[in-house]
Formats: C-alpha cells, structure tokens, sequence
C-alpha cells in the first residue's frame, strides 16, 4: 500500500464545554483537515485511496460503504479518546477484526490506515499517519500493531517508525498504539487531538421524543439523543445567541414556526425547547421538543452541530425527514453557518442519496463516488469527462447520481 495523503478522524457527537476549549494542541487541530484517505481490507474497500475537500460528498448505492467509509474516521477518534479509548476497545466495540477485515481480502489478515493531514485542501501536508493492524495469529487472538508512523513536514526522519526495538522485545507493546498513548504522543498531540475531536452526526429524531426508547445514551451520542443535555451545559449567552440563530432558520423552513426558546422543567429539572407557532393563540401557545415534526429536530439538530464546534463534522444523511426544497439549500446553509462563526474552513464530510441535495452547482472535486465491484467497493472522484459536464452546467445528480443505481433495480417491483 502506497503511503501518499489521507484525512479523517473521529470524536464525540458533544464534547464537553471543557473539552470543547481544550488544550493549544486542540486548538490547532481544528485549523487542520484530512486532504487525503488511503486505506487496505478496511470492511467493504479492499484500497480506497481518494482526496478530499474542505466539503466532501460522499455518494453510492445501498450497502455500498458509505457509513463504513466514515467510521474509519470515528475507529480513530475512538482510538485517541483520553478516556476508555484505545486500538483494542475500538476494535472490540465494532464486533472484532473479522468484522473489520476486508471479506475480499482472502489471504491478506492486515487492515491498513493512512491519512495526510493539511491546512487546507490544496496545500502540502503537514502531517501523515499510518496504521496497519492485524491477528497474532498463534492462537492468542491479539490484534497485534505491524507498523505504525508518523511523518512531519521538513523532518527528513519519521517523528515515530513502530515497530522499534522495544517493541520486538517486548510483543505486548504492540497491542496498544503510540498515538493513544500521553507518554508516547507528546510529539505528535494535536494529529490525536485532531482525530479526537471529530463530530460525527446522525441524528433520530424519535431518540429525542421518547424518552422510553433507549434511556443509555450511546458513547459518543452518535443519534444526537443526548441534543438536550449539550443545549442545557452550554453558557446562557451563548446558548441563547444560538438559539436565536435556529429560530431564524427555522422561520424559513417550517410554517407559521414563530419562536425557540429554552425551559428547564422546575419539578424534574428535565431541559426542554419550546416552539410557537403564528396560528396558535397568543397565550400559552408553546409545544415541547416531542411535539415537533422529524424534520424540524433533524434541522435543528444540525443548525446546533454546525454551531457547536470547529472540528471535522461527520454528517450522516442529513436529508432525511427533510422536504426537497430545504434539502437543496443544506450545501449552502454549512457555509452560511460556518462563515458566520468564522469556521469556514471547518471539514464537512456528508453521506447523501439526495437528488436534491446534489442538484446545487457543487466543486466535482468534492463528490466521491462508491462503486461496489466483485472485488470490493471502489472509491473514485470524478473523471475529466464528467467534471466537464458539471463545468458545463449540469449538476452532481445528473452527472454521477445516475452512477449509483443499482443494475437490476427495475425488476424490484416484480417481486413476488
């Protein structure tokens, strides 16, 4: 596997206040982006080896890979967690290697990462990672570390190259990665920061309204369940600032939508939003955040994500519950956002069936386009023939969505 340039990482849906100002390693990190992804027998990519943009949209077919193609940036934000993170725990949480491995891999056991981390999308990197894991294979079932490096711009050595001599001498080191390690990452703290701080995002709604669902709020919040709890931890002036902002979105998207305001239950202590609506009678006309339609949470859901942080964003199929004419403005309502909290160059990665979506004048550069084959999905950006298309005038959805119907699908309704 060639090692050339890859981004991505991982993180928790809502950090913490604390953590959300972090350390200067932090900071920095969140001034960088991934502007390459290389990976070898990752799940459903045998090699995927694409750039990606400060916006990246990733597209494909049912099953073709597209959850899977970001939770490789989630395995290493869980990887870099400062607490109850770490290889083996990230691995473990995601069913063990076999799930893991590559099913077209045959006889290749190793699962190979590597991301080249910039400024920007265009600029030379500034940092590559690598890791390459695979099964001891003598019967003990550990998931043994074969290489682990990290390189730096203007250093002509690698700042880490593992296995080293006290890994061969002691077999055991190589179950825990340096990166994870505070003793071992002191050179190499805001690449971890960077991956620890990644977003991820795909909320449902019903996980909000009904309590009765799921009361555990899963690790890292991944279905935006625990949306409440951020809202009531964030600083009233900023909370409400945010809020305000939403409600001003929302007044587009949602009719006769009137006010957003924020309400702690004073018998439970329960934090609550509220909506009103212009049809409603003047007084006392406010419904809770489990009276509001999918779309609506969704959409606010989002607005607050965007808000929340400046660190990567991983966004799941934002569209859903959402009307077409909302959806086609989502490209541009990250970047209205964004720009406004002065985080435009903040990495969006997002994951669409949307035509709507993909109807906007988008940079081709920006789609990725997943293809299942016998041999594994591939991962490709567009060709020369179909960015002159676009250039030309037409859209992603008519360019490339087209690409990602499944072959036979016509003959879905003649089943019997």
């Amino acid at each position: 596997m060639t090692h050339k340039s890859s981004r991505y990482t991982s993180r928790r849906f809502f950090p913490s206040a604390k953590q959300s100002r972090g350390s200067a390693s932090a900071i920095a990190a969140r001034t960088m982006l991934i502007s390459r992804l290389e990976l070898k027998n990752w799940r459903n990519f045998r090699h995927v080896d694409v750039p990606l943009r400060t916006r990246t949209f990733v597209i494909g077919a049912n099953a073709s890979g597209k959850s899977n193609l970001l939770d490789v940036l989630r395995f290493m934000g869980d990887i870099c967690k400062t607490a109850g993170g770490g290889l083996q725990k990230a691995i473990e949480d995601r069913g063990g290697l076999t799930k893991l491995r590559c099913l077209q891999a045959r006889t290749d056991h190793e699962v190979e990462i590597h991301v080249e981390i910039s400024k920007d999308a265009d600029s030379t990197p500034i940092w590559e990672y690598t890791l390459a894991f695979k099964p001891e294979g003598k019967g003990l079932h550990r998931v043994l570390v074969t290489r682990e490096i990290v390189k730096r711009a203007g250093r002509s050595t690698p700042v880490l190259n593992r296995p080293d001599i006290d890994d061969k001498k002691d077999v055991l080191r190589r179950t825990q990665t340096a990166i994870e390690q505070i003793n071992s990452n002191s050179e190499f703290r805001e690449v971890a920061d960077f991956f620890r701080e990644t977003t991820y995002l795909h909320l449902i709604p019903q996980l909000l309204k009904h309590d009765e669902i799921g009361a555990r709020i899963a690790e890292g919040d991944p279905f935006g369940q625990g949306l409440l709890q951020r809202i009531a931890k964030t600083p009233k002036p900023t909370r409400d600032a945010r809020l305000r902002r939403i409600a001003q979105s929302l007044a587009k998207a949602v009719p006769q939508f009137d006010q957003l305001k924020y309400e702690q239950d004073k018998n439970t202590g329960h934090p609550h939003l509220l909506a009103s609506y212009q049809h409603w009678r003047s007084h006392g006309a406010w419904e809770r955040e489990d009276q509001f339609s999918d779309g609506a949470l969704r959409l606010l859901g989002l607005l607050w994500m965007l808000q929340e942080s400046a660190s990567l964003l991983l966004l799941e199929e934002p569209e859903l519950s959402l009307n077409d004419a909302i959806v086609g403005h989502i490209p541009l309502m990250i970047d209205r956002v964004l720009r406004k909290q002065k985080a435009f160059e903040r990495q969006v990665i997002v994951t669409t069936h949307s035509k709507a979506l993909l109807s906007n004048p988008l940079d081709g550069r920006a789609i990725l386009l997943l293809q299942p084959t016998s041999d594994g999905t591939v991962a490709r950006v567009a060709d020369d023939t179909e960015l002159k298309l676009m250039s030309q005038g037409l859209s992603p959805a008519e360019v490339l969505l087209p690409k990602t119907r499944p072959q036979d699908i016509d003959q879905l309704g003649l089943f019997a």
